[in-house]
């Protein structure tokens, strides 16, 4: 089924979490400091805050965000993100979290944040989504293999795909990395269903 423009709503409330981002979570410790870009109403925010973590979710929507409001371990940060220049402080984190965003003068910022043993966890549109609607335009839609470009020389890749997935509301073409920094410990431990012989693709 082909999703139309007007369908598809990639921060709506009450959308599931990626299986991507569910899948690679235990590479996050309980007790780490996360940063949830664009979180919209905060679906992988509260991932990461039932886990243990200590969560920044940072979105423009103002009214998207106030549904985290009381969530422990949750702090929200109305911020545009795209308004130019270092706009995160040179805080640092343990982990990054980005899924359906792409703002490629952010991407230098973002890792430079990420510590120096953190884990980033990044999926987004690609380039042929716009056969399926929404994004079209190629400011955000990746290029192949762009991510692995990212992170060359900067983070360590634990897993990458990149293709046209079929899900139950819409087609789609995604590209996710999950990588970690140079200071972490390999060989990082990969999710139960990893192992030789077992599918290891959702």
């Amino acid at each position: 089924m082909t999703a139309s423009a007007q369908t598809f709503v990639p921060h709506a409330s009450g959308a599931r979490c990626s299986a991507w981002i569910e899948r690679f979570a235990g590479l996050v410790a309980p007790g780490a400091r996360v940063l949830d870009v664009a979180s919209g109403h905060g679906r992988h925010a509260r991932l990461f805050a039932a886990r243990g973590c200590r969560v920044v979710a940072v979105d423009r929507d103002a009214a998207a965000l106030a549904a985290l409001a009381g969530e422990p371990h949750i702090e929200t940060r109305v911020l545009d993100l795209e308004r130019g220049g270092p706009v995160l402080g040179g805080e640092r984190f343990d982990a990054i979290v980005v899924v359906n965003y792409l703002h490629r003068p952010l991407l230098p910022e973002l890792l430079a944040t990420l510590a120096d043993d953190g884990v980033l966890l990044y999926e987004t549109f690609a380039r042929g989504n716009a056969a399926y609607g929404r994004p079209a335009n190629p400011d955000f839609l990746l290029e192949p293999g762009e991510l692995l470009q990212v992170i060359a020389g900067r983070l360590a890749a634990v897993a990458f795909e990149q293709g046209h997935v079929c899900a139950v509301d819409r087609e789609a073409v995604i590209q996710r990395i999950v990588a970690v920094g140079p200071g972490r410990r390999w060989p990082p431990s990969l999710p139960a269903g990893s192992a030789p012989g077992t599918a290891a693709v959702e």
